[in-house]
């Protein structure tokens, strides 16, 4: 059986204060076409000694914001571990190979079985939906030794 274990660390920000506005309830979150979602640590190809490491996720041309939060050009992320990507019309799964971060964290110490292991960001809305359009990182290959 495989072992996940996720000890986060909240770094959230939201970076506008005032009134519930944006998206109506159902409607796709809109993304600027210039958003990005990427990691800052673990890098592709990073070996990692021992199962427990730190990731490290940036945001650039959105704010973070805790699910809920219902402002334009935000969101929360979630970590796809050893899976494709979701429905992008959907909620995104939560599950051992779909982690959210719905109270805004940036960072989270996760821990992997040794192995090979894809992990990808996926951005979503404040109801966990993928933007439209998409935020996604590049999938990256760790190794846990």
């Amino acid at each position: 059986m495989r072992h996940i274990r996720v000890l986060p660390v909240l770094f959230a920000a939201c970076l506008h204060c005032g009134a519930a506005i944006g998206q109506p309830s159902g409607a796709p979150a809109a993304a600027p076409a210039n958003a990005q979602v990427y990691f800052i640590w673990p890098h592709d190809g990073t070996v990692i000694n021992g199962g427990k490491f730190w990731v490290r996720m940036g945001l650039r041309n959105m704010g973070v914001a805790p699910k809920g939060t219902n402002i334009p050009h935000t969101g929360h992320h979630h970590l796809l571990i050893d899976t494709e990507l979701p429905s992008m019309t959907e909620p995104i799964p939560n599950d051992r190979n779909h982690l959210h971060f719905g109270a805004g964290e940036t960072e989270a110490r996760v821990e992997l079985p040794p192995g090979t292991h894809t992990l990808q960001l996926l951005l979503g809305d404040k109801d966990h939906v993928p933007h439209k359009p998409p935020i996604q990182s590049k999938k990256i290959t760790i190794t846990v030794r």
